[in-house]
């Protein structure tokens, strides 16, 4: 783990994973931005982009491959989708059934890749704020939820958003809402703030995906549209044949956050 701590730059956490590193990327490579993934077959892709264009909140795409193309220069210029990554998740008639390290022996001359916006990148803006982040304090993945807000369908896909959550005081959720809205790239401004129950999560102790954190006295769980949401939409849609990063393991790219950021 030594070595995951000292990765420094998109670059190095990409080689990592090639290596063979298959742990969450939150905290790793600060300043650099952080992508979700999917990955389907061109017959799907078209209404999988109109997906995206009408939810850009949950699915705030950064890049989109050229079909058969593992490879997304405007993210990083040794950059190979089937490598690096530190997991992945294989989706079968909407079931997941695997999650490999590498998808080489997966990849197919008709797959389309989407790169979406990750909130990890802009969890440096709210460090540099003094806002502490819980799920960074205790070396964990951020707990993420499935809610009962509906995403606007478009041809097969169509579910409920995820969101990821961050305790926060009731001064630091008011600042964290100031400082994300400035990184719409990225997911934005929270979507929802306070009562869980009001979005359809029952228990803050137990995430769909990622890890429970602890609410201290006196904070407000703070949600944010999530890249996973994409996930829970694949398992509703049935699509034949998906690929997805594991929740929490990303694309760490050569991009800067602060690139990302509205003046």
């Amino acid at each position: 783990m030594a070595s995951v701590i000292h990765a420094r730059t998109g670059r190095e956490v990409r080689r990592l994973a090639r290596e063979g590193f298959s742990g969450h990327t939150a905290g790793l490579a600060p300043g650099y931005v952080q992508g979700n993934l999917v990955i389907l077959p061109e017959r799907e892709a078209f209404d999988f982009l109109r997906f995206c264009q009408r939810n850009p909140k949950p699915c705030p795409l950064l890049a989109v491959s050229e079909p058969g193309d593992p490879h997304l220069p405007a993210l990083g210029e040794d950059l190979d989708l089937r490598t690096d990554l530190p997991r992945y998740r294989l989706w079968r008639e909407g079931a997941l059934v695997d999650e490999p390290t590498d998808i080489r022996h997966l990849w197919r001359s008709d797959l389309v890749a989407f790169v979406l916006g990750c909130s990890f990148s802009f969890e440096e803006a709210l460090l540099q704020a003094g806002i502490r982040l819980r799920h960074l304090e205790c070396g964990c993945n951020v707990p993420m939820y499935r809610t009962t807000i509906a995403c606007a369908p478009a041809g097969p896909f169509k579910g409920p958003m995820v969101v990821s959550m961050r305790p926060l005081s009731p001064a630091d959720a008011i600042r964290a809402i100031v400082i994300t809205a400035r990184f719409p790239a990225v997911h934005g401004a929270p979507v929802h703030l306070g009562d869980p129950r009001a979005i359809g999560i029952a228990d803050l102790d137990r995430p769909d995906y990622g890890d429970p954190v602890p609410l201290e006295p006196g904070e407000l769980p703070v949600f944010w549209a999530c890249g996973v949401t994409p996930q829970a939409v694949l398992e509703a849609a049935r699509v034949p044949f998906a690929i997805t990063h594991a929740p929490g393991c990303m694309l760490v790219t050569d991009r800067r956050n602060s690139e990302l950021a509205l003046a």
